[in-house]
């Protein structure tokens, strides 16, 4: 975490609120860092003693310092000792809090971009929450709101066995959630999604094989991409193979690579149970899984670990995470419901869940190496998420599996 935190120092934040405010009006006079190390995240490599000129909300120029031509009129940073990278991306975040149906979590949106995070992915719009996010893009883009740039929204389909699930109904995901039962309905369900101008279909856990199907068919037809979890009943090799454009938790990734897969695949709501993960771990078959890392190479299929929200799993309960001091950043009443969570109930076995740790860092890596290409995301209105800050660990947790520091930075950026 130190890490990146110290690469990023001033001048992301910085560069965030330049990028968080795009109108020329409210950002007169050029801006023009001096002397600073860029770090090219392109190329993993680090470029002492340069020059970045910014007029409006574009770098018009970068080079060597004392080679860059700087306008009259810029308003010069000397930033000697101080490095500069591309603001940062989060791919997965919830700013709607729909899981617990709480109120839009804007108080988020500073938090981002004070840790450099220009640009995020919102992965639980419903139809209905599209005026509001054209809104937040006007007021981001007039400069009257400080907050990330909202890239693309989903609206999450899921099946009604979501609903039914004790323990998944337990999140309230029932009245949030766009339910789908046959593959007609699930059709007209795509269309409608299009037509409120979301940006991708989500797909969820509990859609049956003919819904996501369904939803991978129409959404090719349609012409808007689909990306989400990756459903229970669904082998991971064939999501990729029907075009799903991301893949969320490493859902699925396991239990596809597992001996026992097809039995696997029958037990609902099984995300929740150590006894689930413990057989899941114990028929792991590595000839399985390489098979699967290349279809999912072959494919570009790209992943997103969410490694943070794993460890919260791991690591449930424990002084490390429930006592943060990044709380005091946090509305009481969002930590007072972040507790209640966690005292409610939970398995709490804890050998099995840090074995299931352990398998998904080594998980990443493996498939790093075979060039499946990975993303960062933290999955934030989870409990114990925190915006911008969890992304930097999430960067972290990634060299932690064994990315190199700048290889992890591109999944950010």
């Amino acid at each position: 975490m130190t890490l990146f935190r110290s690469l990023v120092l001033v001048l992301v934040a910085n560069l965030a609120l330049i990028d968080a405010h795009p109108n020329n009006k409210i950002r007169r006079a050029p801006i023009v860092f001096a002397h600073v190390s860029v770090i090219d995240t392109a190329n993993a490599s680090l470029q002492p003693s340069m020059t970045v000129v910014i007029v409006g909300d574009q770098i018009s120029d970068v080079g060597r310092t004392g080679e860059v031509k700087v306008p009259s009129t810029a308003e010069v940073i000397d930033a000697h000792g101080k490095f500069l990278m591309p603001g940062l991306w989060d791919m997965h975040v919830h700013v709607f809090n729909q899981v617990n149906r709480r109120s839009p979590n804007t108080w988020s949106f500073p938090l981002f971009v004070a840790n450099g995070v220009t640009s995020v992915r919102e992965m639980w719009t419903k139809m209905e929450n599209m005026p509001q996010v054209r809104e937040w893009r006007r007021s981001r883009s007039d400069g009257s709101v400080i907050a990330p740039r909202i890239a693309a929204v989903g609206t999450l389909v899921d099946g009604p066995a979501g609903v039914e699930t004790t323990n998944l109904s337990a999140l309230q995901l029932g009245p949030t959630a766009n339910s789908v039962s046959t593959p007609e309905e699930t059709r007209q369900l795509v269309r409608e999604v299009k037509a409120a101008g979301v940006d991708f279909v989500k797909t969820y856990s509990s859609l049956s094989r003919e819904t996501y199907f369904a939803i991978a068919d129409e959404a090719t037809r349609q012409g808007i991409p689909f990306a989400g979890h990756v459903p229970f009943s669904v082998d991971a090799a064939e999501a990729s193979s029907t075009g799903q454009q991301s893949m969320e938790h490493l859902n699925q990734i396991l239990e596809s690579s597992s001996s026992r897969s097809h039995e696997l695949f029958q037990v609902p709501g099984r995300e929740w149970s150590s006894k689930y993960d413990k057989l899941t771990l114990d028929t792991f078959d590595e000839g399985k899984f390489n098979k699967l890392v290349a279809t999912l190479a072959k494919n570009h299929s790209w992943q997103v670990p969410t490694l943070v929200r794993n460890r919260v799993w791991a690591f449930r309960g424990e002084a490390v995470i429930s006592s943060d001091s990044r709380l005091r950043y946090i509305p009481a009443n969002e930590v007072a419901t972040w507790k209640k969570f966690w005292r409610s109930g939970h398995d709490l076995e804890t050998s099995i869940p840090r074995r299931l740790w352990q398998k998904q860092l080594d998980v990443v890596l493996a498939m790093h190496q075979a060039s499946v290409p990975l993303l960062a995301g933290a999955d934030l209105g989870g409990d114990f998420i925190y915006a911008g800050f969890s992304l930097h660990d999430e960067l972290a947790l990634f060299v932690q599996a064994g990315l190199a520091p700048g290889e992890a930075l591109k999944t950010a950026t």
